[in-house]
């Protein structure tokens, strides 16, 4: 019998783009659940539990039965709806969550965890390295040729210059834009080149950073503010450029150019100093389960290095091969096993997932 999977998508590009890379792999057709969120809970956070109460179900797609046999979800929003679903199937759907779950590992019947993330290993935890997103070939290669005549004609190396933003406990403000910059520009004039910085910002990129890059970037260079109005170079960068710099904390814009097989150089953002305090106390608070698994860019980039994948900044980016990493396979594998009743490890499917917490506190 053909399994009812359903991948039940948030508001991130980067996050739902894994899922996908999962449901186009399977052998199996999947159903998309795209949820949009409450005003309050679009960049607050609920508290964690099987819950729909941070749901707009006015314009998210109904979650409704009949229940699926596989949920495939990433994130923390989407990861409580996938658990309301379970409790609706009378605890009968599996979960299959991307990245860190909020503190239990054994409310989830598998975890794909990639490098940046600080989880422990068990039964139900699959280790890989990249995140699973991918760039569209398709895509790629039609950006290349309508852009074609603008980066034809512009002095080489082409340094791409990619701009995330602030993330704890790392800052991205005014003041490491300089030394960003710089970075870039030594790229472009190393060996006496005269090149060209293209720098492109993100979503997260702050107003007052990119009035800075704005101010900053050497002549010559162009800078694309998202948001803007102006066509999205971003897919024809990732063809056309010679030298990535990219900022530390962007993990999907570090796991394209790196599947790409580009020269990339990582800009590791400063360490907020309050932040670095309060970290000091992380794990006390994780084993007294007050906080989730963590995130560890640091332990991401250096997963880059080891793997010959990216260089820290300042330092001669190698040319490597494009992604060959078995890991979606892996996961498809996992899947296959979980729907075969052979990879259940994680919460029983006849007991109710371990949150005692029905309701996020008032804010």
């Amino acid at each position: 019998m053909t399994p009812r999977i359903w991948a039940v998508l948030g508001d991130k590009t980067g996050d739902n783009a894994q899922v996908d890379a999962i449901a186009a792999a399977l052998p199996w057709p999947v159903e998309t659940r795209q949820l949009t969120f409450k005003p309050r809970y679009r960049k607050g956070k609920p508290w964690f539990n099987a819950s729909l109460r941070h749901i707009d179900p006015a314009t998210s797609t109904p979650l409704e039965a009949p229940w699926p046999d596989l949920v495939i979800t990433i994130g923390r929003r989407p990861a409580m709806a996938a658990l309301w679903i379970r409790r609706q199937s009378g605890n009968r759907t599996r979960i299959v969550i991307i990245g860190r779950p909020k503190r239990r590992l054994d409310a989830f019947d598998l975890v794909i965890a990639s490098a940046q993330y600080r989880v422990p290993d068990a039964p139900n935890v699959e280790q890989i390295g990249l995140p699973l997103m991918r760039v569209d070939g398709a895509r790629l290669a039609a950006a290349a040729r309508d852009w074609a005549p603008v980066f034809d004609a512009i002095p080489r190396p082409l340094v791409v210059l990619l701009v995330g933003g602030a993330t704890k406990p790392y800052r991205l403000d005014p003041a490491t834009v300089p030394a960003l910059v710089a970075t870039a520009h030594g790229y472009a004039t190393a060996a006496g080149a005269n090149g060209t910085v293209y720098a492109s910002t993100s979503r997260r990129t702050g107003p007052a950073v990119v009035a800075a890059l704005r101010r900053q970037l050497p002549p010559g260079s162009t800078l694309y503010e998202v948001d803007s109005g102006t066509p999205n170079p971003y897919l024809a960068l990732l063809g056309a450029g010679d030298v990535f710099v990219v900022t530390g904390d962007s993990m999907s814009m570090l796991t394209e150019t790196a599947r790409l097989g580009r020269r990339i150089a990582i800009f590791a953002l400063p360490l907020d100093p309050l932040w670095g305090t309060l970290a000091r106390f992380r794990t006390v608070l994780q084993w007294l389960r007050l906080v989730g698994f963590e995130r560890d860019l640091e332990a991401f980039h250096q997963w880059f290095y080891a793997h010959n994948r990216a260089v820290p900044a300042g330092s001669e980016p190698a040319v490597t091969a494009p992604d060959a990493d078995d890991a979606l396979e892996r996961v498809v594998e996992r899947i296959r096993l979980l729907l075969d009743g052979a990879g259940a490890t994680s919460c029983p499917a006849t007991a109710e997932p371990p949150f005692a917490r029905t309701e996020e506190p008032s804010r």
